[in-house]
């Protein structure tokens, strides 16, 4: 399989990134907020989705669709 070239690039990042902040996921959160604020650009944010409930029935017609 072919290299992809922007996927290596952004993998590359990924990781110098993650070594940057010693791969502590808080850290990278904590600068890419602060890089956010200091960007002066307006920030939007949605409020969060209630999560939608399956029923038991649905749940079952899936399970019973695969076994087939």
């Amino acid at each position: 399989m072919a290299i992809d070239v922007i996927l290596a690039e952004v993998r590359r990042a990924r990781e110098e990134l993650a070594k940057r902040f010693n791969y502590d996921l808080r850290a990278m959160i904590r600068n890419a907020k602060e890089r956010q604020a200091a960007s002066g650009r307006r920030v939007v944010s949605f409020p969060a989705r209630p999560a939608k409930k399956t029923t038991a029935k649905a749940s079952s017609g899936v399970a019973n669709s695969m076994s087939n």
